[in-house]
Order: C-alpha cells, then structure tokens, then sequence
C-alpha cells in the first residue's frame, strides 16, 4: 500500500472536504473575530509578536477541533511552547511533542545551512495519535503529514511514525522544508515536482512514499516508455494512485538528476533564481544553463540506460511464478478434459 506526504493541503481545502463550505465559512468568520478581538485588548498593546503568534495558535487549535466532530474531541488537547516552535498535541502524546520541541531546532539549523535561508517564521505543529482520526480530516487513507504553508502548520498522523522508512524526525524536516521553500519562493513560481523533490532531497534523501514491495513504478514507466509529462505535475499531482506514485517518484528521480549533473550549487541556483520572482523556465535556464524541455529529455536518457528488464523482472518474481503457476494448473485440467473426452470416444467406438 502506498503511503505519501500531503504538503499542499491546506486547513480550509480539509475543512471543504470533511464538513463542507458552512463550517469552512464559520471556521474562517471564527478565527477572524477572534483575531479582530485580540488587538482591541488593552494585553496586545503589550504582546510581543512570539505571544501573539501563541494566542492565535490557540485560536487556531479550538476552531480546529470545536468543529471537527467525533474522535477529535475524544481527548484533551495541549500546548507545548517554546521560542522557536509550538506544538499541539494530545495528552498521548506529551512525550512526542517533547521530542519535537528537541528536534526542531537542529532540523531548522539544517534547512537553513542547506538553503542559505532563515526560518524566520515560528510555525505551529499538531501531532494526531489516531490514525482514522487523521483519515477523517484529510479524507485518506495514504495521508501521513501535510503543511499550510499559508499559516505555517504542520500536521502529523504520530500513528504512521513507527512506519519504515519515516520517523518523526525526517517526516517533520520533510514538512519544514516545505514551509521554508513556499516562505521565499512565490506559489506560483515554484512547480510541485520541484517542491516535492527537493523537500525528499533535503529530507536525508527519504521518500515520502512508502512504494509498493512490488517495485517501482517510474521503473514501469521507464520501461514502457509512458511517463508523466513533467509539466503536466507543475501545479498539481494526479489523483490515482499509480499516477499518483509515479508523481512523486519522478519528482525526487528529477532533481536527484539536477544535482547528479549540475551539482548542489546548481539546485540552489535554481531556487534562487525562483525566490527573486523568475518562472520554473526561466529559474532552470539560468541555473542550468539547460531548457526545461532539454533536462527532461537528458533525464529521460539517463532513465533508460540505468534501467533494465532484469531487475523489473527480479521484483516481480514471485508474481510471475503465481502465474505461472496458475498457466500451469488450467494447462493440466485442460488436458485431463480432453483424455476425458477421447476415452469416453474410444468406449464409445467399441461399443
């Protein structure tokens, strides 16, 4: 079964989805008040911007779970604060949200070694105990985590934690990551390959989907020739599942590619180039010094040298002996029904 990372989600695109447009509606005009309400209170005058950030994380926590009905009110809900993260979590769940507080700063010093960029904003972090809890919020099964990059959020299903090959720590630099990238580059500049590629690349190289057993299926699509077209996931990801999986692995598959070829320095040019305002076109051309169209044709080149039969075959082993297998039991029943029948002709004949 396959398992991936929703980064793109946002709050209110959930909200559509489980409740429908009245609760999106009630959720933001709740926020809004509640907001509105803050800075007509004599306390913000003296509210620093940390604390500030904290009430409307609070704010945030109860329209969130005020209207989300069932399991979501089942437990208590905290607040862990510290200088550079907020985290909420339920009382499960105490010990995870400690462990967050502890990883985030190394994670966020990695990010910003890696980039060259400052995390300079202060996100909030909600970790989810139950599974089904979190399937009812995003309205799937395959989700794990999704950040907002609009309200810098990060929200954790801590049940899939202790699922290879994530783990709390890589999930949430994975998460991070994507908020840091949609902090400096504009939404419509950066294309969701690139997003997702990179945020696996900077992630310690984790993909954000656990593939089928079977293999994989950009190896499929090598094979067959049958890709998707790298422009057609610039702005968004195909629903199917095999689609949906291919996405993901070609997006980690290109920009492994980029930085293979051109280098770490390459990628970041790249970015830069995207973070002044440049398209994906133009960021690649400069960076690069290659078309869009051209790298994917390279990477496209380098796909089919590196990738044969053998191995696609060693994968589907077991499935192939199956059928094998089972060509062989209806080749046997076949042949017993034709003796069957030339005995039952030869009595017959004699009689």
């Amino acid at each position: 079964m396959g398992v991936f990372i929703c980064s793109t989600l946002a709050f209110e695109e959930i909200f559509i989805r489980k409740t429908g447009e009245t609760v999106v509606s009630t959720h933001r005009t709740m926020i809004a008040s509640w907001s509105s309400f803050l800075k007509q209170m004599a306390l913000y005058k003296n509210m620093d911007k940390e604390s500030y950030t904290h009430a409307i994380a609070l704010i945030l926590v109860a329209a969130f779970f005020i209207f989300s009905p069932g399991p979501l009110q089942a437990e208590e809900w905290n607040i862990l604060r510290e200088e550079e993260v907020i985290v909420s979590f339920e009382n499960s769940l105490e010990i995870a949200a400690q462990e967050v507080a502890i990883l985030y700063s190394d994670l966020k010093q990695e990010l910003e070694e890696t980039f060259g960029w400052p995390v300079s904003f202060i996100p909030t972090i909600f970790l989810i105990s139950e599974s089904k809890t979190f399937q009812e919020m995003t309205g799937s099964d395959l989700v794990v985590a999704f950040a907002s990059s609009s309200r810098n959020q990060i929200v954790i299903d801590y049940s899939k934690m202790k699922t290879q090959p994530f783990s709390l720590e890589t999930t949430l630099k994975h998460e991070l990551c994507h908020l840091l990238l949609h902090h400096h580059i504009e939404r419509g500049n950066l294309p969701r390959w690139l997003d997702e590629g990179i945020c696996q690349w900077a992630s310690d190289g984790i993909a954000e989907i656990i593939l089928d057993q079977g293999g994989s299926v950009l190896d499929e699509a090598v094979l067959s020739g049958r890709y998707l077209p790298i422009r057609s996931i610039a702005e968004s990801f195909p629903r199917e599942k095999r689609l949906l999986l291919l996405a993901y692995e070609e997006s980690k598959s290109l920009v492994e590619y980029m930085i293979s070829s051109y280098g770490e320095e390459g990628i970041l040019s790249v970015l830069g180039y995207l973070k002044e305002g440049a398209n994906a076109d133009l960021a690649i051309m400069e960076g690069l010094s290659i078309s869009l169209n051209d790298l994917e044709t390279e990477w496209h080149q380098h796909l089919s040298r590196k990738t044969t039969w053998l191995p696609y075959l060693g994968n589907h082993l077991y499935e192939m002996l199956f059928f094998l297998g089972a060509l062989t039991m209806i080749y046997g029943f076949i042949r017993q029904i034709i003796k069957k029948r030339a005995y039952q002709e030869e009595e017959e004949d004699w009689d």
